[in-house]
């Protein structure tokens, strides 16, 4: 592969993102989930006139009757993208008070910002596949992306796309499951799609069955929509229960278990679940392996054996998605909602 690099004044990068011949390609990216001081650090690093690596582009489509072309940035979305929220003051950007907005620059304050040059490498006319190539290529070494970025970049079909839209639910916002960087590192659409994988199969280890069903469902996927209503499902009966803020239920390993096998009993067996006589039993079974004063043999859960209750905390502390643990912290879980079905509240 011929590549050449040259610099280009951040003007024109721009120029071209305004008018469209500058096309940012998303599926190739990390999401763009910069937090604001890292968006700000890196205006005040331009500002400021220190350089920043390097981006790639290539080439995109070209119109044969007009001869108008575009190029695909195909790394440094998060930087170049950065810039023109600061150059159009968009109200995506929200600036500290020592960073003078562009729009109340000098007018040389303006002249020294566009003509910050931007170095480029240009790999020139290949395919899409060989450009996701290079983009896996480029980040193994220099960003280290995790598993599931690489995925992004491989795969762009229904199961990702499900995944990522139900990882966006108000749900995982409201209960704050997923920090900043969970969400920019894409961890909580692994999240949701270890979730959707084991709905349709079992419990597997780790994040292992995760690249063979999104190649599985790249194209097709007729379980998508019932998926998806059954996945919607869990979320509203978990908020019908209406635990507590405090409540250890919003841990992600205690919550991947209890959605796991609230799907087990609603989808699959069709049992009825009461949302309030799950939460007080549950809350009753948290506050057991929280140690919170609770005496186990004295409870309602006495019929609990001591030794389930410790590999239970042991496994939402360590190796938490390694398959036995998975399963153990299932079937723990699942065993008190099926006596919830029959006992009803278990602290009258």
């Amino acid at each position: 592969m011929k590549t050449s690099s040259t610099n280009l004044r951040l003007r024109q990068i721009l120029y071209d993102i305004g008018n469209g011949s500058l096309i940012p390609r998303p599926e190739f990216q990390r999401r763009l989930i910069w937090a604001d001081k890292h968006k700000n650090a890196f205006i005040e690093t331009v500002v400021e006139h220190y350089p920043f690596p390097e981006i790639y582009i290539a080439a995109g489509d070209v119109d044969t009757e007009s001869a108008r072309s575009s190029q695909m940035l195909v790394d440094g979305q998060q930087r170049i993208t950065t810039l023109h929220e600061y150059f159009t003051g968009s109200p995506n950007l929200r600036l500290r008070k020592d960073i003078v907005p562009y729009a109340s620059l000098s007018e040389r304050q303006k002249i020294e910002f566009l003509d910050y040059e931007v170095a480029v490498r240009d790999l020139g006319n290949i395919g899409i596949e060989e450009i996701k190539r290079v983009f896996e290529r480029i980040n193994s070494t220099r960003y280290a992306l995790n598993a599931m970025e690489i995925h992004n970049a491989r795969y762009d079909g229904a199961l990702k796309r499900l995944a990522e839209g139900l990882a966006e639910l108000d749900f995982f916002e409201i209960h704050r499951i997923f920090s900043v960087t969970d969400v920019r590192r894409m961890n909580d659409v692994v999240f949701v799609a270890v979730l959707l994988i084991t709905m349709m199969s079992t419990y597997f280890h780790r994040d292992d069955e995760i690249e063979t069903y999104l190649k599985q469902y790249n194209d097709e996927f007729s379980q998508k929509d019932d998926l998806c209503s059954q996945f919607k499902g869990i979320v509203s009966f978990i908020s019908d229960c209406r635990f507590e803020d405090k409540s250890r239920v919003w841990k992600k390993a205690d919550l991947f278990t209890l959605m796991v096998e609230v799907h087990r009993l609603l989808s699959k067996k069709g049992v009825l679940l009461d949302p309030n006589a799950v939460r007080e039993n549950l809350e009753l079974f948290y506050d057991v392996v929280d140690g919170d004063g609770q005496d186990l043999e004295h409870s309602p859960l006495h019929w609990i054996k001591r030794d389930r209750i410790d590999e239970y905390r042991k496994d939402t502390l360590q190796g938490t998605n390694d398959r036995s643990s998975r399963i153990r912290r299932g079937k723990l879980v699942g065993d008190i909602l099926e006596w919830t079905t029959s006992h009803g509240f278990l602290r009258r």
